[in-house]
């Protein structure tokens, strides 16, 4: 029904209340007496003249509004499905069933899903395998036992290099002391050759002179003897101890043959004795000068294999310490990234279980099967499409989303009838409680505000007018058939049985009211010479021509100002 047709209807019963009013208050004036009278002259004389259509002047109040045209709507209404295609194995519920909350309605096959769930929970099990190795695993500890055992290996190598050290040092310092002694004993035997050559020469000399007189020789030769041993005696003072003593013992005794002997004197037979001690004695402190030159060098060897073995145990220790540092710092990272990946696996887990558990379809909410798409052994889609929902509330919006109220005369709806519930497999909608949305042009919808009054009639229910209120208006515009359109959402107070989702509603939104005016019907007021007139029927039933001033206009009244009083008779239009 077109918005001007709407207008004429709620002009027509504007009318009609006024004239029922009209002859209410002309019966109490004894006015209706003479219209009566006037109407049974008329039934029975077919010449007389046919009486106007006439209203009163009354007080009232004058109210404007704007209409438009709209549907019904579920006061709650979802579109269902799966959220992952496969094939329906089961439809429980048929277009038309009641269903609540948590029921049943379809299943399609679980077998996919239950093998993603089987497929997720191997990968859990694995990344938790990996972390329990990485949190159990004994690196660091085995590393931090290695780096301890370096450390010993080290502090040993060092005791045993400072030992080796110290025994070569004793080494050296005995070849020394061997040393010192040789050569004091070379510094003896020297001595011992320096007397036996003196003894020597001393007792050359003696024999030459006592070669000159047998007499005297005789006679010198006790003394001389007598003189040998004490010379002896002098000089054994000197020698040292060891080869030196028996070098000079070997001597003394030689001296003793040698003075028997009528030619060699005794004490030159030391001489090469005294010799010999001296040349053992230096051969004896040259091999103990060699042997401190090799226990030093020997020292000097060791130090430098000693100071090696300590560099080769620094370095173990070096490797043993980067070793625990890298796999104790790397180890709470490791576990972390792995913890991290036990988390996903986990949530691979979680997503497939519920992805089973959606090859089952229940009712979220109590309500009526309006739309059902699929039969068993039918495959259908992964559920994508949404709902547009009315301005400020759950509603949807008739017409949006391929749904049944998309026929001719929703707001937004196609001139054909399209497949119900469109794409989605199942809706459910609350076929107790509706509300009505309207799409009003642009220019109507800056008069609507929430709270105003709506009066609803049905083109399908012809006797059932109900009483609304705006809930709330779009704050954007929709282009409906290329025109800018606001949709407006109205409250019903109650519902009817008769109601059904979908269904076309007029309505007139009340936008303006002026109360207590004088008003006479729109009607009765027409415009001359740029002024209003109405025709008021005098007393005597002549007629009369009354400039008025008009005021608001609205719901088929409009307002006098001046130029009537309340009570007076203004003439209608003659009905078409």
């Amino acid at each position: 029904m077109s918005r001007h047709r709407a207008l004429r209807q709620a002009t027509g019963r504007i009318t009609g209340r006024w004239q029922s009013e009209a002859v209410r208050r002309t019966a109490r004036g004894g006015v209706a007496i003479a219209l009566v009278a006037s109407g049974v002259v008329a039934c029975t004389t077919t010449n007389a003249p046919t009486q106007p259509r006439t209203a009163v002047v009354e007080r009232t109040s004058v109210t404007s509004g704007v209409a438009a045209s709209g549907s019904l709507a579920s006061l709650t209404s979802q579109n269902l499905g799966f959220t992952k295609g496969g094939q329906l194995t089961a439809v429980d519920v048929k277009v038309g069933d009641h269903v609540t909350a948590g029921e049943v309605l379809a299943n399609i096959d679980p077998f996919p899903a239950q093998q993603s769930l089987n497929q997720a929970q191997s990968q859990l099990a694995s990344q938790q395998a990996a972390l329990t190795r990485l949190t159990t695993s004994p690196v660091v500890q085995g590393n931090q036992a290695s780096l301890d055992q370096a450390r010993t290996i080290l502090s040993k190598t060092k005791d045993q290099a400072n030992a080796v050290q110290d025994a070569d040092q004793t080494a050296i310092d005995n070849a020394n002391r061997q040393l010192d002694t040789d050569k004091k004993t070379l510094d003896k035997a020297q001595d011992a050759l320096r007397s036996a050559q003196s003894a020597c020469n001393a007792a050359s000399s003696g024999l030459a002179s006592g070669s000159g007189s047998s007499g005297s020789g005789s006679s010198g030769s006790p003394s001389t003897g007598t003189g040998s041993p004490g010379t002896g005696s002098s000089h054994s003072g000197s020698w040292g101890n060891g080869s030196s003593n028996a070098a000079m013992n070997a001597m003394m005794m030689g001296s003793v043959a040698a003075a028997s002997a009528p030619t060699t004197p005794t004490a030159c037979t030391q001489v090469a004795s005294a010799q010999s001690a001296v040349a053992s004695a230096k051969s004896t402190v040259t091999a103990d000068r060699n042997n401190v030159d090799a226990a030093q060098q020997k020292k000097d060897v060791d130090n430098q294999s000693g100071k090696l073995s300590i560099a080769n145990a620094q370095q173990e220790v070096v490797s043993a310490q980067n070793a625990l540092n890298s796999s104790a710092s790397d180890r709470q990272p490791t576990i972390n990234q792995q913890a991290g990946q036990v988390a996903a696996a986990q949530s691979a887990v979680d997503q497939a279980a519920r992805d089973l558990q959606d090859t089952t379809l229940r009712a979220p909410v109590d309500g009526v099967v309006s739309a059902l798409n699929g039969a068993t052994g039918e495959f259908v889609a992964p559920s994508a499409n949404t709902s547009a929902l009315a301005p400020g509330s759950d509603a949807t919006i008739p017409g949006t989303g391929g749904d049944s109220a998309a026929a001719a005369g929703a707001p937004g709806g196609s001139a054909s009838p399209v497949r119900p519930g469109g794409t989605q497999f199942l809706v459910l909608d609350n076929v107790d409680e509706f509300q009505v949305v309207l799409a009003f042009a642009e220019t109507d919808a800056a008069a609507i505000t929430a709270g105003q009054k709506v009066q609803l009639t049905f083109d399908a229910v012809p006797d059932l007018t109900l009483q609304g209120s705006v809930l709330s208006v779009s704050p954007t515009g929709t282009a409906i058939s290329s025109v800018i359109s606001y949709y407006v959402t109205v409250v019903l107070p109650k519902g009817d049985p008769r109601l059904k989702s979908g269904m076309t509603a007029q309505a007139e939104v009340l936008t303006r009211e002026t109360p207590n005016v004088l008003a006479v019907p729109s009607a009765a007021v027409h415009t001359a010479n740029g002024r209003g007139v109405v025709t008021v029927v005098q007393p005597d039933g002549t007629q009369r021509s009354a400039p008025v001033q008009t005021g608001v206009t609205g719901d088929g009244k409009t307002q006098i100002l001046s130029g009537l009083t309340e009570g007076q008779q203004v003439v209608l239009p003659a009905a078409p």
